[in-house]
């Protein structure tokens, strides 16, 4: 069997009425807050028990949050009547133009102008104001340069270990080409020492390849001439 419909009616027995206020006011304390923190929404939950008796649940100040109430309340309230919304944006409009003058007066006086309206403690609190502005530009320009510190000392220890693999590297190459070397030559001299153990050998035909040359000059016989008859032959008998 299910619960049956409960008739929402005020209760008449004071214990019971109790009861139920404890448990459905815990309850709506509950769902408050976790309204509050599953859709980031500002909750302001105020509970006045029948004895007067004051419960209450705010996601951030209470105060802010009726402040927060009652300004859009009356904002809303402006908007629909026109007369009354163009005087909330004169008012708007003054505020802003009187914080703007302020900034600027103050402005001018942390440069250092226009401090002939000043007393003596609102000079004292301009140049606290001055001290502490320079005590935070100071802080942060030494955050800055030490940041800067780090990064070049970091940026250093890269660079020195990637000098010492290169200067690994270098001086394996090194050692490489010397046993290079060393090789090469050891082939040489077992070259050269196998040409010198090695026999000539000659072939020989028996004649001289190079016989030596006399040479002689003679005299030039005489032509004979032309009206001159040729000696007969001689006849053998």
């Amino acid at each position: 069997m299910g619960r049956g419909k409960i008739v929402i009616r005020r209760i008449d027995n004071s214990t019971s009425r109790q009861v139920t206020f404890s448990k459905r006011r815990n309850g709506l304390l509950k769902k408050a807050k976790e309204l509050s923190i599953l859709c980031d929404a500002e909750v302001g939950l105020i509970i006045f028990s029948s004895t007067s008796k004051l419960y209450e649940y705010s996601s951030s100040r209470m105060t802010s949050v009726i402040e927060r109430y009652n300004k859009l309340k009356q904002e809303n309230q402006q908007l629909l009547n026109p007369a009354a919304e163009v005087t909330f944006w004169q008012r708007e409009a003054a505020n802003l133009s009187q914080q703007l003058r302020y900034l600027q007066e103050s402005h001018r006086q942390l440069m250092g102008e226009e401090l002939s309206g000043l007393n003596v403690k609102d000079l004292q609190n301009l140049e606290n104001q001055l001290e502490m502005s320079l005590k935070g530009v100071r802080l942060k320009k030494d955050q800055v340069l030490t940041d800067e510190i780090k990064e070049l000392n970091r940026k250093g220890n890269l660079l020195h270990q990637e000098n010492l693999e290169l200067h690994k590297k270098v001086n394996l190459i090194n050692q490489e080409n010397r046993e290079v070397k060393k090789k090469v030559y050891e082939g040489r001299n077992v070259n050269a020492a196998n040409s010198i153990s090695r026999p000539t050998y000659t072939i020989s035909n028996g004649y001289d390849m190079h016989p030596p040359l006399h040479l002689q000059l003679s005299q030039p016989q005489p032509q004979p001439q032309k009206n001159e008859t040729p000696a007969k032959p001689m006849q053998l008998g």
